[in-house]
């Protein structure tokens, strides 16, 4: 959705790679014949011969298992914010074709200290391997679209919840995702006579043939973001950085939540290889001085160039702040 899933996105590929370096599917491939014919040698009478057994086959039959694996690290969330999600990935660890089933659990997990509510849908699947919540994210729904994986194949999962607008700052928050062979899920070796691939026998794995998982919420009062983009003007014209041109800089800071960021301090080293525009220091656009006077900006030249602003005590009602300021190439 849209913030420490820069985490989540990079490791996605990774995780549904690696998927099958620690949950392989089980064996030889459901519906495989194994075949075998004996054969004896012998003599009569001075002349070898020899007698060929019939050919006995023996067909592979399949077996269910699955094991649903966390890709999201613990994720930080505000009280009262929505479809807020946990990415999980669903492997097939039997050695045939499967459809399973996905069913979200986000009340009553023991451990945590508040319950999420499942959004509505609660499940989609991460279509676009962005590793978070997206517009091209397609919606889960049982008995119309229940993934089917070959046997190691794997699909990326998202459950997204609801975080009660009470929950309590620091605390944790729990939602699970099961996967369950749509054949049938039971004891190891409870057995689906015919109903495996191509007609084999299903037998259920060690896993039950079902597989859960839980991700976290921990609840934060204030989430402050920076933002920080950049304009590029040349002496000629043009927007080239080169020598001499002007690189005009934008920070926005916004705060979001329910506490009060105390005596926020912006401090922005002047990057090297430039020279501070004395003078272009801005706060919500009102012009600062660079001396260290009675308003809320400086520049500071020792040990190192950079540029201060005390921001003060920050709301969310307080809305964004907007520091600019400007540097030379040299």
């Amino acid at each position: 959705m849209r913030r420490f899933r820069s985490a989540a996105t990079c490791v996605l590929s990774a995780l549904l790679g690696g998927a099958a370096l620690t949950a392989h599917a089980a064996g030889t491939p459901a519906g495989t014949d194994i075949q075998n014919t004996a054969t004896v040698d012998y003599t009569v009478a001075g002349s070898p011969a020899s007698a060929v057994s019939n050919t006995d086959t023996v067909r592979v039959a399949e077996i269910l298992d699955v094991v649903v694996t966390r890709s999201s690290p613990v994720v930080t969330v505000l009280a009262g914010a929505t479809q807020e999600e946990l990415l999980f990935v669903v492997t097939n660890t039997g050695n045939g074709n499967e459809r399973f089933s996905l069913t979200p659990l986000s009340a009553g997990i023991a451990g945590d200290d508040f319950d999420p509510v499942l959004s509505t849908p609660p499940i989609y699947f991460d279509s676009d391997g962005s590793g978070d919540f997206s517009p091209g994210d397609v919606a889960y729904v049982a008995g119309t679209n229940d993934p089917v994986l070959s046997a190691d194949a794997s699909v990326a999962v998202l459950v997204l919840n609801d975080i009660p607008a009470g929950a309590p700052n620091g605390g944790l928050g729990r939602s699970q995702l099961t996967a369950a062979s749509l054949t049938g899920t039971g004891a190891p070796g409870t057995t689906f006579a015919g109903q495996g691939d191509g007609g084999v026998d299903a037998v259920v794995g060690t896993t039950g043939a079902d597989g859960s998982e839980y991700g976290e919420y921990q609840v934060e009062t204030l989430r402050m973001s920076v933002v920080k983009s950049s304009a590029v003007a040349d002496q000629f014209g043009g927007s080239r950085p080169v020598p001499g041109a002007r690189i005009s800089y934008r920070v926005i800071v916004t705060v979001t939540g329910t506490d009060t960021a105390v005596a926020a301090l912006f401090d922005d080293p002047v990057p090297a290889n430039t020279t501070y525009l004395p003078g272009s220091l801005v706060l919500n656009g009102g012009a600062l001085t660079d001396a260290a006077d009675g308003d809320s900006g400086e520049f500071v030249a020792l040990p190192a160039p950079r540029l201060r602003v005390r921001l003060g005590d920050l709301t969310q009602a307080q809305g964004a702040q907007t520091i600019d300021f400007a540097v030379t190439i040299d």
